[in-house]
């Protein structure tokens, strides 16, 4: 399937993408889950919604200027604040700020969940899976279906010269194929370090199977997250050192960088 807002135009770039959050299965004190806000020079798009998100992206932007939140998937540590979202987008309607609901892409299932990404006229659903590709504020979207308990989606976003890939929750045992292949910025999941990992098949990876990931795809830059508060962050940056050849950080609330 495939959603079209706007023609790409190779004269508009990715700006920047702000971390909103980053931490899970649950924040710490003063911390945030899941929630990445990219800024292009055509539009404003959320990926993910967790935990202390929505007030975080009040201080960069009012919810009638998002232009779309894509959901990768419905754990409640990545969607937890999408009902706050749909509060704010209610009293945004009222207030005749918001004159159209608030498209939220996301998985058919579990279906209950999807359910729940509509709200009356604020916000309304729209499915996706690897065959759907979305075209909103002057990128273009595509999906790849990780190793996760639940349907999940990583999200890669092209401007037709940049390319952002965000891995979202995923496993070991995921195909990537060409799907990252020499993206510029590549925001991968480290949940745990080598020393810290459960046994068995399992859909999160350590902070050296991210670098080494990124440095598969040749990837130029990578920003690893999904970081647990209960794990401190020299554990996750010596886990991950030598693993890569690019630039390599940790996500941390408010950080931004941009791709130009």
């Amino acid at each position: 399937m495939e959603y079209r807002y706007c023609l790409l135009n190779k004269g508009l770039i990715i700006v920047k993408i702000t971390v909103l959050g980053y931490q899970t299965p649950a924040p710490g004190p003063g911390g945030a889950g899941p929630g990445y806000l990219l800024e292009t020079s055509s539009g404003v798009l959320l990926l993910d919604c967790g935990s202390a998100v929505y007030a975080r992206l009040m201080q960069y932007f009012p919810v009638h200027k998002i232009d779309a939140v894509l959901v990768s998937h419905y754990h409640h540590d990545h969607v937890c604040d999408i009902p706050i979202l749909q509060y704010g987008a209610l009293m945004a309607s009222v207030q005749q700020k918001l004159t159209k609901p608030i498209p939220v892409y996301g998985p058919q299932s579990p279906q209950a969940w999807a359910d729940r990404m509509a709200y009356e006229t604020h916000t309304k659903f729209l499915p996706i899976d690897e065959q759907t590709t979305l075209a909103i504020g002057g990128v273009s979207i595509s999906f790849h279906r990780t190793q996760h308990a639940v349907e999940c989606y990583a999200m890669k976003i092209n401007d037709g010269v940049h390319t952002i890939v965000y891995t979202a929750d995923t496993g070991p045992d995921t195909e990537w194929k060409d799907f990252a292949d020499e993206c510029d910025l590549l925001i991968c999941e480290g949940t745990f370090t080598t020393d810290i990992v459960p046994g068995g098949k399992r859909g999160h990876l350590t902070a050296k199977e991210a670098t080494e990931l990124s440095e598969r795809v040749k990837a130029k830059r990578l920003l690893i997250t999904h970081l647990s508060p209960d794990i401190a962050r020299s554990a996750y940056l010596e886990d991950a050192r030598g693993g890569f050849r690019g630039e390599l950080s940790l996500a941390d609330i408010g950080q931004v960088i941009t791709i130009e």
